[in-house]
């Protein structure tokens, strides 16, 4: 749990990483960490926004709605046709019959915390050796989906950060290139400038 003011901060995953870490957990058996960190990764969504979601969101047609919790705006999903069918394969392996129950839901039938959340990604992130990722929460996803996308816009990056800053509800694009990580990259870049 990272404490307010402090200087420790997300980092975001490779997306064949995190993709893998997707398959890898299903495989092992851990469906709703495997659904969690997919949807966390596809959505972009806050945690606290994953754990509002429900089988019949995830599994309708193509496009679900939600209130962000922390801004209350409105916002739609689109659900990513591969990933749906990962969705279908984690409803089938935990036999769910209640479509308008939690996805994230405990052993013991409640809604996980955030903290929770966190401190099973912790785990998962010795378990799974995830070396590259430093400091590894919630956040991290969101972060993840964020960075995806400015990559795959290779050749119009200024058109991703404008839409991931709507879609992130940041005021300008420098703060989306703050919270990707972009603009640090970018000064460090500097001193690679330097001849010798």
């Amino acid at each position: 749990m990272s404490v307010k003011n402090s200087t420790t901060v997300a980092d975001y995953i490779e997306w064949d990483k995190a993709v893998n870490l997707v398959h890898r957990l299903f495989n092992d058996g851990e469906y709703r960490m495997s659904l969690l960190i997919g949807c966390g990764i596809f959505f972009g969504l806050r945690i606290s926004d994953v754990l509002q979601l429900t089988w019949e969101m995830l599994l309708s047609d193509k496009s679900f709605e939600l209130i962000e919790k922390k801004t209350k705006k409105h916002r739609e999903i689109r659900v990513n046709a591969n990933f749906q069918k990962h969705v279908q394969k984690c409803y089938d392996a935990l036999s769910i019959t209640d479509m308008s129950e939690r996805c994230f839901i405990s052993r013991k039938n409640s809604v996980y915390s955030i903290q929770r959340i966190n401190v099973l990604l912790k785990g998962i992130k010795a378990k799974y050796s995830l070396k590259s990722v430093k400091n590894f929460s919630s956040h991290s996803l969101r972060k993840t989906f964020g960075r995806h996308v400015y990559e795959k816009a290779e050749t119009n990056g200024e058109m991703a950060l404008v839409m991931l800053s709507e879609l992130f509800n940041h005021s300008n694009i420098a703060i989306t290139k703050r919270y990707l990580g972009l603009r640090k990259e970018e000064i460090l870049h500097c001193y690679d400038l330097l001849d010798f």
